[in-house]
């Protein structure tokens, strides 16, 4: 791991707390997931444990079983038992606005361990080459490669992305395969990177059923219940949330009725779970890297 100059450790002090977390995070993660585990409670205690350390959910825990990639975090009454899934556990901590996030893939199936090292692989490769200056197509191909080189395909409409404070997707867009973009890194930028590798077509396609929420916008509401809610969804300062976190405070079935009504009143955006749209198997590592003279993984 790159040492971390005093001056980066006091300007980056924020980001590199949220990096300590997510890691410690992900690796409790590790101890709880076996076969015979309850999802619900898995999802429970891993943002039960972030706030423990000090930080709050960047987003809701997603744990994304074999064909669907990302954007599934358990339900309210989800009673899903683990048994044999590639589970994709991406962990995002939010520590003073500063964000962590990470992900990796565990297989209890045990028959999957070279598509699970394909993603892994991908994102060690693409650290190496992290610098400013290094265009992101050229991130892009070291991802692709690597990945086919297992014998299989990158997700190409899932990236990588920027991160800021109180916000998870900003630029850049960090491909998963060499996308001809020329943009280049830029010192100080962070950034994670994000491979996702499947042995079905390599796209996602959106799904049903969207189990998280952030707020879109602040317009007027006319249902009295719908404006609590919303109220209560400022909480989150922008950030995702899900049903989960409401059903804490509200009857679950106001609540899904109040989300419907946020929805369709243009106040909340909605993201489904993602399946591989040839339900392909799909794995997925990733690491928060600040762009120094050498890149500098906050996750590790």
């Amino acid at each position: 791991m790159t040492e971390i100059p005093e001056d980066v450790k006091q300007e980056y002090a924020d980001w590199i707390k949220a990096g300590e977390i997510a890691s410690e995070v992900r690796e409790y993660s590790k101890t709880i997931i076996k076969p015979g585990a309850n999802l619900l409670d898995i999802g429970e205690k891993i943002e039960t444990k972030i706030r423990e350390l000090g930080a709050i959910p960047a987003f809701p825990i997603n744990l994304s079983s074999d064909h669907f990639a990302a954007h599934y975090t358990p339900t309210p009454d989800d009673d899903t038992i683990l048994d044999k899934q590639l589970l994709k556990v991406d962990v995002g901590v939010c520590y003073n606005g500063a964000i962590g996030d990470t992900a990796h893939t565990i297989d209890l199936s045990k028959k999957q361990d070279k598509l699970v090292e394909a993603s892994k692989k991908a994102v060690e490769n693409a650290i190496k080459i992290i610098k400013p200056g290094v265009m992101l197509s050229e991130i892009g191909k070291v991802i692709e490669d690597t990945i086919k080189s297992y014998g299989f395909e990158p997700i190409k409409n899932l990236s990588g992305h920027g991160l800021d404070r109180f916000q998870i997707h900003t630029k850049p867009s960090i491909p998963n395969y060499d996308n001809g973009d020329t943009t280049t890194l830029e010192k100080g930028m962070i950034v994670a990177v994000e491979p996702f590798a499947t042995n079905g077509a390599g796209r996602i396609k959106e799904g049903s059923h969207a189990n998280i929420f952030m707020q879109l916008a602040d317009k007027p509401i006319r249902d009295m219940f719908a404006r609590k809610i919303f109220a209560e969804i400022k909480n989150f300062n922008g950030l995702p949330f899900s049903t989960r976190d409401l059903t804490k405070k509200f009857p679950i079935n106001r609540v899904k009725l109040g989300l419907r009504q946020l929805i369709l009143n243009g106040n909340l955006q909605q993201f489904a779970p993602l399946p591989e749209v040839n339900d392909g198997l799909v794995s997925q590592h990733e690491h928060t890297i600040l762009v120094w003279d050498k890149a500098i993984v906050l996750t590790k």
